[in-house]
């Protein structure tokens, strides 16, 4: 994990640097494609999306229609999606292909410890639980599979990946298994043994298995309530890693309201590892609501609280009511918000987080119409930074 995305400020600006926008518009379904890997980096707020796309569009001359644009515009979309909608997106949009009730509420065992007998399947789950990371691609294979053929509940799924990503990012995650399932969109994305064999190595190849067959049986599949068990006799099982629903407390501090009496407090949360402006006194928090209903992996703590560490000296774990109350304390709260801060972030009145392109006011039920009203606008919005914007910088 600390070798593919160390959790420091110069890594996250390397791996800008690295952005080759042609190459991952030719390569980006592969998953040794050139694709930016800048989620972890996004997701908690070590790059700011208008910074990554105005750092993009200084050193390449892109359009709105561009496949890189077109990546960043969907993670604005889910979260458009998710302002707009709060907590119905971990419920099903719509109806999918069948009826809710067809679907288990639980994730087998064999998909959790990477034994399905699937490669594809197998060797995603083994490098989501040693990296913390997953292609796109694998990413949608995965839920597929999980949807589709074992009959599975979306949701399940998704919460078991967001937990152990360590990208995860509750719009972005949910909302692309909502896609997967087709409950967010009109139909269910599949997959067969040629397309793996055309984005994935050898290794992951899976001729003369059950999905090496055409899309029409698989769409029949998809469509009828009998799930589909692979053999399991070639595999070797994985032990899934632990999660935990709050951070080692060895790393924050009791809770002392005198730090930061009539100081001018910068707050720094999971999802704003930032740089901290001259003159603030920093102060990192853990809510520990957020994660009793969202556990993360040690990898995914690890991340966050190492970067916490740099930036802070004092660090406190506990409540969202107990936080909210000492830092009532301080002179001035100021900071960058993020709807994983539910209301802890409206109470404390946090400054929104900044967004690349336009966010209608109104619900966009699809990414097209979303992006058509992005693309009305143009680039106007990442032409010139906000003060908030500028903070990322």
């Amino acid at each position: 994990m600390t070798d593919l995305f160390p959790p420091t400020l110069e890594a996250a600006h390397a791996r800008l640097a690295q952005v080759r926008p042609a190459a991952y518009a030719r390569s980006r379904n592969h998953l040794d494609g050139a694709v930016t890997q800048l989620s972890p980096y996004l997701t908690h707020g070590f790059l700011g999306m208008p910074q990554v796309v105005r750092a993009v569009l200084a050193q390449h001359e892109l359009s709105m229609d561009h496949k890189l644009m077109f990546e960043f515009g969907w993670r604005e979309f889910f979260h458009h999606a998710w302002r707009l909608d709060g907590e119905k997106i971990f419920a099903s949009l719509h109806e999918g292909v069948l009826p809710e009730d067809a679907y288990a509420t639980v994730l087998p065992q064999d998909i959790r410890q990477a034994c399905t007998g699937l490669p594809v399947i197998d060797h995603a789950v083994r490098t989501l639980y040693e990296t913390g990371y997953l292609h796109n691609h694998a990413r949608m294979w995965l839920a597929s599979y999980v949807v589709h053929l074992r009959k599975v509940h979306w949701r399940a799924g998704a919460d078991w990946l967001y937990a152990h990503l360590l990208d995860g990012d509750l719009a972005s995650n949910h909302l692309s298994w909502q896609w997967v399932a087709g409950t967010g969109s009109n139909k269910p994305y599949l997959f067969n043994a040629d397309n793996v064999a055309r984005y994935a190595p050898p290794h992951w190849h899976c001729a003369d298995t059950a999905i090496d067959t055409s899309y029409e049986v698989l769409e029949s599949i998809a469509r009828s309530a009998k799930g589909r068990i692979f053999s399991r006799t070639l595999a070797q099982s994985a032990a899934e890693p632990a999660l935990a629903t709050q951070a080692d407390p060895s790393h924050f501090m009791p809770i002392d309201p005198s730090l930061i009496q009539g100081r001018d407090v910068w707050l720094i949360h999971p999802w704003n590892l930032a740089v901290v402006p001259a003159g603030y006194l920093p102060v990192a928090i853990c809510a520990t609501d957020f994660h009793n209903r969202w556990p993360w992996s040690a990898k995914r703590w690890a991340f966050v609280v190492q970067r916490m560490r740099a930036l802070a000296n004092i660090r406190w774990q506990a409540s969202a009511a107990e936080l909210i109350a000492v830092l009532q304390q301080a002179h001035s709260i100021q900071g960058v918000g993020n709807l994983h801060l539910g209301t802890l972030g409206a109470q404390l009145r946090l400054s929104a987080m900044p967004r690349a392109f336009a966010d209608p006011p109104r619900r966009c039920n699809s990414f097209f119409s979303f992006w058509t009203k992005a693309q009305k606008v143009g680039l106007q919005t990442i032409s010139s930074s906000s003060p908030q914007e500028r903070l990322f910088t």
